[in-house]
Parts: C-alpha cells; sequence; structure tokens
C-alpha cells in the first residue's frame, strides 16, 4: 500500500490520482493510526522549510514515522519541501531537519557567484539520474522534470546524489540514503516523466 502523508501541505489528491490510474493501492494519512498498513511512503510538501517541520509535529504522526522509517525500513520518498526536511538543516530556517538523509538545504542566493541569480528556479529542466538510480529506471537516456524551488539539498556524503540537475551550477535534485529517497522536482506536474517515477518507487 502506498501511503500519502497528508500533514496539509501539498497537492495530495494529485498523487492519489496517479496512482489510482495506474490501478496501484494508494492510501492517504491524517494520522498516526492511518500508517498502519503502509508499505511504502510518501511524504510531499511546499512552502518554508520551518512551517513544514511544525506542520509535520502538530500532525502527531512525526514517531510513528521515525519508526516505520528507521527501524522498520519501509521506503520513503519525499517530494520538493518533503525532500528538504528530509536533511539536518535548511539555511532556510532555524527548526532541525528528520535528518533521515545527512546533508543541509542551502539558498542560490548564499552562494556569491550565483547573488544576481532568478529565483525560484521554476519550469522544466533537464534531469542526469546517477547510473544506478531505480526511480529513474526507463529515463535513462531522457529526464525532465517541472521544478519550483529558490533553495537545494547539499548531500554530506556524494553517494547520496541519486540525481543532478543544473541551475547555475550542478545541484542534487534527487538523493537517495538506503530506504529514504527525495526529489525536488514535482513529478505530479511532470506528465509521463514523473508518472514513470511515482510508478517505479512504487515497484521498488
Amino acid at each position: 500500500m502506498i501511503t500519502i502523508i497528508d500533514y496539509g501541505l501539498g497537492n495530495i489528491q494529485a498523487f492519489v490520482n496517479v496512482y489510482r490510474r495506474l490501478h496501484i493501492p494508494v492510501s492517504v494519512a491524517k494520522c498516526a493510526s492511518d500508517l498502519e498498513g503502509a508499505s511504502k511512503l510518501i511524504l510531499p510538501g511546499v512552502g518554508a522549510f520551518d512551517h513544514a517541520i511544525e506542520r509535520l509535529d502538530a500532525s502527531g504522526m512525526r514517531p510513528a514515522l521515525n519508526e516505520l522509517v528507521q527501524h522498520q525500513k519501509i521506503p520513503v520518498l519525499g517530494i520538493c519541501v518533503g525532500m528538504q526536511i528530509l536533511a539536518n538543516s535548511s539555511e532556510e530556517g532555524s527548526l532541525p531537519g528528520l535528518g533521515w538523509v545527512p546533508g543541509s538545504v542551502r539558498s542560490f542566493k548564499a552562494i556569491p557567484e550565483l547573488s544576481a541569480l532568478a529565483l525560484p528556479h521554476m519550469g522544466w529542466n533537464d534531469v542526469t539520474p546517477a547510473s544506478d538510480s531505480a526511480l529513474f529506471k526507463g529515463f535513462e537516456m531522457e529526464s525532465r522534470f517541472y521544478f519550483l524551488h529558490s533553495f537545494f539539498f547539499e548531500c554530506l556524503n556524494a553517494e547520496h546524489i541519486a540525481a543532478t540537475s543544473t541551475y547555475g551550477l550542478d545541484f542534487s535534485c534527487a538523493v537517495r540514503a538506503g530506504n529514504v529517497y527525495g526529489v525536488q522536482f514535482h513529478p505530479e506536474k511532470s506528465h509521463h516523466f514523473g508518472v514513470g517515477l511515482l510508478k517505479n518507487f512504487a515497484e521498488l
């Protein structure tokens, strides 16, 4: 069962619709008891880092998610800000992240040579997957996804970079550490590329 974590951020219904069209069982979790029976988790998110952490804490699901992800090793896919809160910290806020993928979230603007870069990074961009990235199976020759962000995930360990894109600099747009996956772009807005990625996650 694919379980979408609904803590008040992100277009939950868009993910539900994709999986229903693919005839893949899907549910929505709004509280800890809704997480029972989940075999895979999707953690969406939009907006600011601290606000996302606060909303996740307020949902009461964070302890259960830590148990499922860190101890039971249930695969999880963080999307957009849902990917960013997988990190230890963010330059956007002051609260600690989930710490499931070692690294920090950085602002493009904080890099001096990128001070004139137009933000947010918005629209379609090419994505280069790592050679062993199961999320991108079938897209090795061409991967294009829709982005909308002003911050990027800087992995502490290079082996956790699952894909890169370029906007002013090469940045990690997908991460993977064990059973934890994250993508900065929006698969639910990325047409057949996004549908394929969500299907690949379901088939891991």
